[in-house]
């Protein structure tokens, strides 16, 4: 039986479950990553965590959310802050209903696994109500350390592993390599173009495969690291399933 809520039918879902929700984007990520650039990196780490914990069902991912800052760029879809934050707030509500409801839930938790930084004030706002209403949700957020912002070397060298036919090679070029803090003002105020006219934050000329493997592992080991420390259940074995 496979871990993928699509694919199960309702008596195989069983008890004791950890829903994992992989959020990315529908955005432009320069002239040689695609749209769902995000989505495709928070799914593929949502299903190493998924290998290595069998308590774990994988929601069908989250592909539009808070994307307003890459609007001048055809092709980016947004459903804005507000509008992604109530989606976070009423899933969750959905696969955690309250104890007085009276209605069943397989879920011990809901852990969301981002791909998208745009998304992070929603996450904070609706997890903070969540939390607040005694549902155990946690969002987790990929961080690296000395990382370019979007669809520079990091991003890229990630894409180069998990999905190589997908990057234009041919079309990869620096962007603005200014650090994020001098221009995080203008990017909110004024929008990605206004800083960048081919998309791209940092340089990805030099990304590669092999970087691309190392940083996804490194998440992959932060990420099962936070999801069992914040849902201890994941360590117990499965039982009562056919």
């Amino acid at each position: 039986m496979g871990n993928r809520l699509s694919d199960l039918t309702w008596p195989e879902v069983g008890d004791g479950r950890l829903l994992v929700v992989p959020t990315g984007s529908c955005e432009q990520h320069g002239p040689h990553l695609p749209f769902g650039t995000d989505t495709r990196i928070a799914v593929a780490l949502a299903e190493a965590l998924a290998d290595r914990f069998e308590r774990i069902l994988l929601a069908p991912p989250i592909g539009i959310t808070a994307s307003g800052e890459h609007q001048s760029f055809p092709g980016t879809l947004s459903i804005g802050t507000v509008a992604f934050e109530a989606v976070v707030v009423e899933l969750s509500r959905s696969a955690l209903p309250p104890g007085e409801a009276d209605l069943p839930s397989p879920f011990e938790g809901v852990l969301f696994v981002n791909g998208h930084g745009g998304n992070v004030s929603a996450f904070t706002n609706a997890v903070a109500l969540l939390r607040s209403e005694s549902r155990d949700v946690r969002v987790w957020h990929p961080m690296v350390p000395g990382g370019d912002s979007h669809a520079g070397a990091t991003e890229t060298s990630i894409m180069l592993h998990l999905n190589p036919d997908c990057v234009r090679k041919h079309l990869i070029e620096a962007g603005s390599t200014r650090r994020w803090r001098e221009i995080e003002s203008t990017v909110i105020e004024s929008g990605l173009a206004s800083v960048t006219e081919n998309g791209v934050l940092g340089d990805p000329r030099n990304a590669s495969a092999a970087q691309g493997a190392q940083l996804f592992t490194t998440l992959v080991d932060d990420l099962c690291g936070s999801a069992l420390e914040w849902f201890p259940i994941l360590a117990e074995p499965l039982m009562g399933l056919t």
